[in-house]
């Protein structure tokens, strides 16, 4: 079993890492009761991504890049905790990659598509603006980083002996990949549902790091 470490947290360190309790639920509750009140707005056909267009698009613009803040303080938190051992390095770097996808999925808003905002015919664009293209990098960017963080962190769960935890964190590595994949039906659900998880996970790290952690 390898030895690692986790630094006594400081009143800030606590901080940075209760934001990654307080990103999933912010991010998720705001974007679900979007989606069910947002007029011509339909889950199980549009991404939540394009809720960030229209008159009331600044509630996800500002969803976006608030959860990705949070993430990022979140992954400086992580980094003063973990201060040696599988991850210490890499578990930080890959969720502050999350952090940013998140914050350039909200700060370069996404086309018109699939019906929406109303009047938008049902369908992708022939070609993307520059806007639109750089929102196309958010998606790829945050849930890879979110899955590379959870195998990184299942290894040092496992080197800490910490069974349940290793194959719990590498289930939802899976999932979200497997979630996110943009292909076949209900690509709309299944992405809410990865997001979802992936804050689920994020959230109970977190809470793994604070109770692990004494009061320095």
């Amino acid at each position: 079993m390898t030895t690692v470490t986790i630094a006594p947290a400081r009143s800030d360190t606590r901080l940075l890492l209760g934001a990654g309790i307080a990103a999933g639920p912010l991010f998720v509750v705001t974007a679900g009761v979007q989606a069910a009140t947002r007029e011509g707005f339909d889950l199980s056909h549009q991404p939540l991504s394009l809720l960030s267009l229209g008159d009331l698009g600044w509630i996800q613009i500002t969803n976006f890049i608030l959860a990705g803040l949070l993430s990022l303080a979140f992954a400086v938190g992580v980094g003063r905790a973990l201060v040696s051992g599988p991850g210490s390095r890499w578990a930080p770097r890959l969720l502050a990659a999350f952090g940013v996808g998140l914050i350039i999925g909200g700060a370069f808003v996404p086309d018109a598509a699939l019906g929406y905002p109303i009047g938008t015919p049902d369908g992708y664009p022939s070609a993307l603006s520059w806007h639109g293209m750089l929102h196309a990098v958010a998606p790829p960017l945050a849930f890879l980083a979110l899955v590379a963080a959870c195998l990184v962190v299942a290894r040092r769960f496992s080197s800490e002996g910490r069974r349940g935890a290793t194959v719990g964190t590498r289930i939802v590595a899976i999932a979200c990949l497997l979630l996110s994949v943009p292909f076949g039906p209900g690509f709309s659900w299944r992405l809410f549902l990865a997001v979802a998880l992936g804050f689920a996970w994020i959230a109970a790290f977190a809470g793994y790091l604070l109770t692990t952690t004494d009061e320095g």
